[in-house]
Order: structure tokens, then sequence, then C-alpha cells
């Protein structure tokens, strides 16, 4: 018999639970799925509390920690590199403004920190470190992009990342288009605003005062456009504008907002001072960054959930499929392959089969990955996958017993299994290859099951 303590103890754990999970039920439950006003918004609410309920879970907040180790080790060769390239366009000088803006949030030692990491960056250009250390410092800019793909891979629930050779090209590429854009937007600017239909808008005062908001606008829209291109560019799988254009805008303005929030902290935070005396300046730097990969993270994901709506409820957590769902996903993925390949029809992606087979695009990766590995299927152009073999010498029996093999990350020993259960075991797998042992995967398309739309 319980005491009034306990019975208290598990009301309030019940009740704990009920209110724990009453934001899910609420927002993905039989209410938000009808039509109307209220369920309409209620849908919308899943994206702010799908980033809430991710950024809580701490899995985005340890890479945006790792991040903010990266950066700062990066900060200065990429300063040094940028500030070369643009030299040859005489518009080195655009850096300031650019790393000004960056540190604003720390107020009066944003300046401070500018004129540091310039005269940093104007040494390494001249020469001080040798070329070792110039291979020392491209190497670190790389690092820190390997580490920034990591982060986005993760949001977008990548496994495979880029290859060595294709990641060492589109760095570099990236690391030097970068700066000559920049260049590029720098000289076009100037020359608009020194061209005669500019001046002429400058003497109309309602035009002119339109000119002028743009211009205060004009840091906002290119860090978000800045922020579009790296959420369609950085990520190594296809995202569509639309959803990285979300993702950016929202990051740009939680940006904005964050950095006057901070600003205000900073200047009015006389306790920082006190306690961390000269490191407080640098303390704020650090917390700054953070909060910067956090902006950038979570402004992958929100691009991720639009692009993919279906994951709003599961979020970050890893999917673990039952051994049943494990065979009937390796099932679908080869016969839907099969039947294009046969049939005609679009090749299909990981993508796409996840989206075909409502499955987590991790876990279709997950199971081609072993049916590549078998030989089963092989991928093609477009990152599209096609069959291995000829369907007619694919036997089924093959493909489930590859889908049953799929490393589950335990340890076991065969040994310990009592001999009544692996007799039992070996029975049901015998009665099944005597069943299945001679239909092959081209007899399962062709079979009454068969759809055309498939």
């Amino acid at each position: 018999m319980s005491s009034p303590a306990q019975a208290v103890q598990l009301r309030a754990q019940s009740a704990w639970r009920w209110l724990y999970a009453l934001p899910d039920r609420l927002l993905f439950g039989p209410a938000s799925r009808r039509s109307g006003l209220v369920p309409a918004l209620l849908r919308y609410a899943r994206y702010p509390y799908a980033l809430l309920r991710d950024l809580a879970g701490g899995k985005l907040n340890l890479h945006a920690m790792g991040l903010v180790y990266a950066s700062l080790l990066s900060i200065i060769p990429l300063v040094a590199l940028s500030f070369g390239i643009l030299k040859a366009f005489d518009a080195q000088d655009a850096l300031r403004p650019l790393l000004r803006d960056f540190f604003d949030p720390m107020g009066s030692s944003a300046d401070q920190f500018t004129d540091q990491v310039m005269n940093f960056a104007k040494k390494v250009r001249g020469g001080l470190v040798g070329s070792v250390g110039l291979g020392l410092l491209v190497w670190t800019l790389v690092g820190t992009m390997r580490r920034v793909e990591d982060g986005f891979n993760f949001v977008w629930h990548v496994d495979v990342a880029r290859s060595f050779a294709r990641r060492s090209t589109e760095y570099i590429a990236l690391l030097v288009a970068g700066p000559l854009l920049l260049a590029a937007v720098i000289v076009l600017s100037r020359v608009a605003a020194d061209s005669t239909p500019a001046q002429l808008l400058a003497e109309v005062p309602l035009l002119d005062r339109l000119r002028a908001g743009v211009l205060r606008l004009a840091p906002y829209l290119f860090v978000a456009g800045m922020l579009t291109v790296l959420y369609m560019v950085i990520p190594n799988t296809r995202v569509r504008f639309r959803p990285a254009m979300i993702g950016g805008i929202a990051a740009g303005v939680l940006w904005a907002a964050v950095g006057r929030f901070f600003t205000l902290f900073v200047l009015y935070s006389v306790r920082l001072t006190v306690v961390y005396a000269g490191f407080a300046i640098m303390i704020a730097a650090l917390v700054w960054t953070y909060f910067g990969w956090t902006i950038l993270l979570l402004g992958a994901q929100l691009s991720f959930y639009a692009q993919n709506p279906g994951y709003l409820r599961s979020g970050l957590r890893e999917p673990r499929l039952s051994s049943v769902d494990t065979e009937r996903l390796a099932l679908g993925i080869m016969y839907l392959i099969a039947v294009r390949q046969r049939y005609g029809g679009a090749r299909d992606t990981i993508g796409s089969l996840a989206t075909r087979l409502d499955f987590p695009g991790i876990a279709v990766a997950r199971v081609c990955a072993g049916l590549e590995a078998a030989g089963y299927i092989v991928p093609g152009r477009a990152q599209t996958l096609l069959l291995g073999r000829d369907a007619a010498q694919l036997r089924v029996l093959d493909i489930l017993i590859t889908a049953r093999s799929q490393r589950s990350g335990l340890i076991r020993s065969a040994a310990a299994t009592p001999a009544a259960v692996e007799t039992l075991c070996n029975e049901i797998d015998s009665h099944c290859e005597q069943r299945y042992a001679a239909l092959s995967l081209a007899e399962l398309i062709q079979g009454p099951g068969y759809d055309p739309r498939d």
C-alpha cells in the first residue's frame, strides 16, 4: 500500500508528463488537421515550437560551440585571404565596415576588435608567417568550412559528406569567389552611386528619403541573401530556393534582433566587467560568436523544416526502425527502383524515395548504403539510384537477408543464445527460404500487386 507522499509524487509525475506532451498533442493532434483559421495557426506554430524543442535538446548547441572554437582560429586567415584578393580591385577597405558590423554588438569595443583583426590580417598578408604558415592558415580555413558543412549536414539529416577531392575544390572556390563577389558588389555600388540618375534622384526629397531607407536596410538584406546562398550551397543535398530564403530571412531578422539586445547587455552589464576585468571583452566576443552560430544553425533548421515539414514532429531525434520496417523499406526501395528502370520514368534519388515511401530520409539513406554495399544498387548521375544487377538475377530473399544483417551497433555473442531459441530461429529461416527461394525481383514487380503508377 503506497503512502500519501508516494501518491502525491505519482500524481505530480503524471501531471508533468501530461503537460510535457500537451504541445505535441495540440500542434500535431486532430485539432490541427481541421480547416479554419485556428488549425492553420496551429500548423504554423509547429515551426517555432520545433526550433525551440531542438534548441533545448542540446545537439544544436554542441555544434554551435564547436564552430565558435573553429571560427576563432579562422577569422584572421579568412580576413587575410579576403584582404589579398580585394586589394587587386582596390576594395580592401570594404572589409573594415563588414567586420565592424559583425562586432557591433560589442558596443564600444567593436572598433578595438576591428582594428586588431585588420592589423593581424595585414601582417599575415605581408608574408610574416611564410609559406608553411600560410599553408596552415589555409588548412585552418578548410577545416572550419568542414565543421560548418558537418553542422549543416546534421541539421539536414545527411549522413554522407562530400568527398575529399570535391570538398577541397568547392571550399577553395568558395573562398576565392566570396571576396570576388564582394568586390564586384562594391565596385557596382560605387558606379551606381556616382551615376547621373542617382545624383538626380538625390535632389528629389521623397526619393532621397527612400534611398536613405534602402541604404539602412541594405546590410540586413545582404546578410539575408548571404545566408540564403549558404543554406543552398553548403549542405550535401539539394536545397530548394524558397526554403533556403525562408531560413535566410528568419536568421537575418533574428541576427539583428539578438544583436541589439546583446549590445544593450554589454553596455549596461557593469558586473561583467567587475568579475572578469580585462577578460570581459573576450568573454563577450565568445558569447556573441556562439549566438551567431546558433542563429545560423537555427536558420538552417528552419529551411530544412520548410522543405521537409514531415520532420516537424520528430525533429533531430535519431530514427530507430524495427526489423519489420527495415525489411519493408529495403524491399520498397528495390521495388520502386526496379519499376522505374524497367517501365520508364524519372530515376529515383534518396529524397524522392523517402517521399514516396513516407520514411525519414536518413533511414532511407542508411538502408540504401547497405544495399549498395551488397551490390544490389549503384549510384547514377545526379545522385540517382540504379539496380546493380538485372532484376531477374536479384532474389527477394537475398534483399531480406541484407536488410536483416544491417548492423545495430550492439556487440553480441551467438553462443549466448539459448539452444531452443536458436533452433526455432533456424526453422523460421528455413521455412522462409523454402517458400521464397526462387522469387526474383523481376517476378515481384510483375506480380498481381503491380501498379504502373509506382
